[in-house]
């Protein structure tokens, strides 16, 4: 039996990415300082970036998603709130570890965007748009992305999801529509509005077995400075 890549997902969350990765082909291990009762594959309740300094250099490549709420837009409804910034700092530690990684965020930030794609539901036939930036040091291509012709709910979601509308999941989305949104089935309400569809880092998680498995030179490995 051909033995699986392994990728290491720090700040794992209860594994939306992770299970991308998995039906890419990875064997994954996930990384959290919470725990996650629910996260589907091996898991490590640890500091992201100290399990990576310790342990980076047992897998084939890395995934982060370092806490997004510093750069949301929804900070600004809670601004007494210090929300970590680590961004810089995952980016650091893996350029050191020099493993192909991918670092994903929310749109606003501080992700380089000539290394970075865009990514949304409407590509992958999902009924949530829930745009995502993903960096990597790794060329990665993103699909076609088509008009958002489908309207979007943020209230009243059960009625409008009924009637065709596409959710946003965010908040106390529930598990009424969440789950199919997102195409995923084993997270409550809470985890669906932190989680990432699988289907975006399934279509990254085949770029990055091509980089690391296939012909040479069909991808290209950045050089990025710490």
């Amino acid at each position: 039996m051909t033995t699986r890549p392994r990728l290491l997902d720090l700040c794992c969350c209860a594994g939306g990415g992770a299970m991308g990765y998995h039906r890419a082909g990875f064997e994954v291990v996930g990384v959290d300082i919470a725990a996650q009762p629910r996260y589907p594959f091996e898991f490590h309740r640890a500091d992201a970036l100290a399990f990576v300094a310790e342990h980076g250099h047992e897998f084939d490549a890395v995934h982060a998603s370092p806490p997004c709420q510093k750069y949301s837009p929804l900070a600004a409804l809670y601004p007494d709130r210090d929300y970590p910034d680590l961004v810089a700092a995952t980016r650091t530690a893996l350029v050191r570890l020099g493993l192909p990684f991918v670092i994903e965020n929310v749109m606003p930030a501080p992700l380089d965007l000539a290394r970075s794609i865009t990514l949304c539901g409407n590509m992958f036939g999902l009924r949530t748009y829930r745009h995502r930036r993903f960096e990597s040091n790794v060329a990665l291509r993103a699909p076609s992305h088509s008009p958002h012709v489908v309207r979007t709910a943020t209230t009243r979601r059960r009625e409008r999801w009924e009637q065709g509308w596409n959710v946003s999941v965010t908040g106390h989305i529930g598990t009424y529509c969440g789950p199919e949104a997102m195409g995923i089935d084993w997270m409550n309400g809470d985890e669906l509005s932190q989680a990432i569809p699988p289907a975006y880092t399934e279509h990254i998680g085949h770029q990055l077995l091509t980089y690391l498995t296939g012909p040479t030179g069909q991808l290209t490995l950045f050089e990025v400075a710490a």
